[in-house]
């Protein structure tokens, strides 16, 4: 059934992308269709557990595992709590499937945000070496653009969200816009130095959030109040999410429709004029499809989900996407790769405690293979996320030995785990399954996605590397662990339709334009023709508003 109702555009998605995207349209003067298929969840009065303790949450926040066995399997790998249940996919509801012999993690949201309920917050550019990467490596898939491309879109994001951050004057990880950082403790403090007299040219950072440190009172955002229960959904604002920030923004044009519950399914496209003609979906509540137009689509909903929607849109009775004359849509899927962790013990500072608990902690950016090969086993490079904490000390016995015990604290420790980059490979694959679809009738995405042996050097590498840094600076007891590395697990999936200069071995062009539909932009992680190693959502917020703008450039010169 066709929609009556008219929109200039529909953004299909709202987490940091399609959020950004409904703002920047709706701020240029057009009326937009916003569909997402999760539930709704309003700023401050849908987060049922914000502020909540432990004990005010069902099972003490821990997921119980006869919901996380037939429900929420993700969960077996953290992630998922009841405080924060209402945002994640229901995975038995929702299914997909990978080859025998493979893993993907697949975490997806539940909720209109999409991810920027759930997301983490690090916040980094990327640096010139990153968009040159593909060229200068020999691998197929040059990026179309460059850092200078993208630089005032980054610093246009970034005053707007607020990033907190130091500056460093590194090449390899450009400075943002800043507010002021959130400070190291005390250890942190007394391992920086340490750690950089000992290896020179590391350094040990500031982390970079999206926790601000100053108001926004036009906004009408707060500071970070240091109480570190993001992902329950934070009423002050303090962090950028869609409900804080672009969706607010966005409904006090005016000009925003807003549907959740709303399953997209395909494209439709008339092949003669090479455009979308319209957006299909499914009411999750009632089952009723529908069918809404309008002169330009932002498709937003993740990279997997916007692949799987390209995928999904094809003549009757063949199978191959409108959208996919290059043959790559689906192909060199790429996730972060950081299952390596190293923490020891830091001597000393037993005065010392940390009130509040700060979000985010301490980096220590990429410095293999900057300038060239260093002879290290591997392409491309990792960084560290980590910090220092006191943890309390193991209460004993009961009674007031017990109280006494919970006095106490622990000495200092450090931990820190590795973010690695992973090649573009074309045979990591996602697909329609041949014969399973779920409960809308769409086909399952099928998913054949594999680490290689670059990046296992390249964990091995920073497992060594790791261990021999807090050695270095004076730690003691330091210990590291391995575990399995699973694509998805990073929830930092990217690729499936990336853009290039040459349409015959790319999906999209420079602007996250589909080669084969002037009016379609694809703005999620879909697009990256590679992933650097640092975050990458700031990224995908540069690159969307940066691709609005063109699109009602080339709409209003039409």
């Amino acid at each position: 059934m066709a929609s009556t109702d008219r929109f200039d555009a529909i953004v299909i998605g709202s987490g940091v992308s399609g959020g950004f995207a409904a703002k920047e349209l709706t701020e240029k003067g057009m009326r937009v269709l916003m569909l997402d298929r999760g539930v709704m969840v309003e700023h401050g009065e849908g987060y049922p557990y914000d502020g909540k303790p432990a004990y005010e949450v069902p099972a003490r926040n821990r997921m119980p595992p006869a919901i996380r066995d037939s429900d929420y399997f993700i969960a077996q790998h953290g992630y998922v709590a009841p405080s924060n249940q209402l945002f994640y996919n229901d995975d038995r509801l929702n299914p997909y499937a990978h080859d025998e012999g493979s893993k993907f993690y697949w975490i997806r949201p539940g909720a209109v945000g999409g991810k920027s309920l759930i997301w983490g917050r690090w916040c980094f550019r990327w640096s010139a070496a990153d968009f040159e990467a593909n060229k200068r490596d020999g691998i197929d898939g040059d990026w179309p653009i460059r850092y200078d491309d993208v630089a005032p879109w980054y610093s246009y994001v970034e005053k707007y969200i607020g990033v907190s951050g130091s500056r460093e004057n590194l090449a390899y990880l450009p400075d943002s816009e800043f507010q002021p950082p959130i400070p190291m403790n005390v250890a942190e403090k007394w391992i920086k130095p340490r750690l950089e007299s000992t290896f020179p040219g590391r350094k040990l950072i500031n982390t970079r959030l999206s926790n601000m440190t100053e108001d926004k009172p036009d906004q009408n955002r707060t500071k970070c109040q240091f109480r570190n229960q993001c992902g329950n959904g934070c009423s002050f604002g303090a962090y950028f999410s869609t409900q804080a920030v672009t969706l607010p923004a966005a409904r006090a044009t005016g000009r925003l429709t807003l549907r959740s519950d709303a399953v997209v399914t395909n494209l439709e496209y008339d092949a003669t004029r090479k455009k979308v003609t319209g957006v299909r979906f499914i009411d999750a509540k009632t089952g009723k499809a529908e069918v809404v137009n309008a002169g330009l689509v932002f498709l937003c909903a993740s990279a997997m989900a916007s692949t799987q929607i390209m995928m999904n849109s094809r003549a009757p009775g063949t199978g191959r996407s409108y959208f996919d004359t290059s043959g790559t849509l689906g192909r060199y899927v790429m996730d972060h790769i950081f299952r390596v962790n190293i923490s020891g013990d830091i001597p000393g500072m037993e005065e010392f405690i940390e009130y509040g608990r700060r979000p985010g902690g301490v980096y220590i950016p990429r410095f293999r293979n900057i300038d060239r090969d260093d002879g290290a086993g591997f392409k491309r490079g990792y960084g560290y996320q980590g910090g220092a904490r006191r943890d309390p000390a193991a209460p004993v016995g009961f009674g007031a030995s017990m109280k006494q015990g919970m006095r106490k604290y622990d000495g200092w420790k450090f931990s820190m785990g590795a973010f690695g980059e992973c090649l573009p490979y074309e045979d990591n694959r996602v697909s329609l399954h041949a014969s399973k679809v779920d409960r809308f009738g769409v086909p399952l995405l099928r998913f054949d996605v594999r680490f290689r042996d670059n990046e296992l050097r390249m964990m091995a590498d920073a497992r060594v590397q790791g261990e021999a840094m807090l050695k270095g600076a004076g730690l003691t007891n330091v210990v590291s662990e391995e575990k399995e590395h699973v694509p998805g697990d990073a929830i930092h999936e990217m690729g499936g339709a990336r853009m290039g200069v040459d349409p015959r071995k790319s999906v999209l062009n420079g602007f996250s334009q589909a080669h084969e539909a002037s009016n379609l932009y694809v703005t999620d992680g879909a697009q990256m023709a590679s992933i650097s190693c640092v975050n990458p959502s700031l990224t995908f917020m540069a690159l969307t508003a940066r691709a609005v703008d063109h699109a009602v450039k080339q709409t209003r010169t039409a």
